[in-house]
């Protein structure tokens, strides 16, 4: 009895499915053109790659720049904080901004070990509440050919502590800066075994250029990126 209905929801459904493909006027061979286009993009096939750069690295600090993006070299994961309170110092902000305690924020648990404190700040390993001025996270990667930061959603890696902060920084290491976008595609298969619901792609600071033309940043995101990259060639 379960076989014989088995057969017949299967043969429901291929019934349904045929007078689907007749309305939409698709043959039984478009539809098998179509599965096998499935299964080959499945293969993740890449097409022809521009010759990148030799110093993916260089690459990458020159095309983030370039997306007004700005980007401190560091030797070790230790100088984070203090780099993080050199650059909040530097920032011109209005009186009104610089009041509002703008060396407090939130960072990725996975930053939640460094001496914060030690260099004067207040940063809480937590999601962004939605007031915090500034973020500090980490990235799955970054594509030395556009100068572009991935960052993939989950507990530990919280995307909105990228978005929302009127300041976003980001602790990236030189082993994670890949070639191209196939190759961030290939690290975040690698992570997770199956595609995230989302992937953040993130070129500079947030804009918008609806208002005569005329670019303006952190429309609907940051005001500032800023990149902290560690020369650490070793895998994570």
């Amino acid at each position: 009895m379960a076989a014989a209905s088995l057969q017949g929801n299967k043969a429901a459904r291929d019934a349904i499915l045929s007078r689907v493909r007749k309305a939409l006027g698709k043959s039984g061979e478009q539809a098998a053109a179509r599965a096998e286009a499935d299964r080959y993009v499945a293969l993740h096939a890449r097409g022809p790659i521009p010759h990148g750069a030799a110093n993916l690295v260089d690459r990458f600090v020159d095309r983030a720049e370039h997306m007004e993006s700005t980007v401190e070299r560091l030797a070790s994961r230790d100088e984070v904080p203090k780099a993080v309170a050199r650059y909040l110092d530097a920032l011109e902000l209005p009186a009104a901004i610089a009041q509002q305690k703008s060396h407090d924020g939130v960072c990725w648990p996975e930053l939640a070990d460094l001496d914060w404190r030690g260099a004067g700040l207040s940063i809480v390993p937590r999601p962004t509440q939605g007031h915090d001025r500034l973020g500090i996270t980490g990235c799955l990667c970054a594509i030395a050919e556009t100068g572009t930061l991935v960052l993939i959603p989950g507990s530990e890696m919280p995307t909105a502590t990228a978005l929302l902060p009127d300041t976003h920084i980001v602790v990236l290491r030189a082993s994670d800066v890949v070639a191209t976008m196939e190759d961030a595609f290939a690290r975040v298969r690698a992570a997770r075994s199956r595609m995230p619901r989302a992937i953040n792609l993130i070129s500079g600071p947030s804009r918008t250029g609806d208002i005569e033309q005329t670019i303006v940043l952190g429309a609907h995101g940051p005001y500032r990126v800023h990149v902290l990259l560690l020369d650490v060639t070793t895998p994570r």
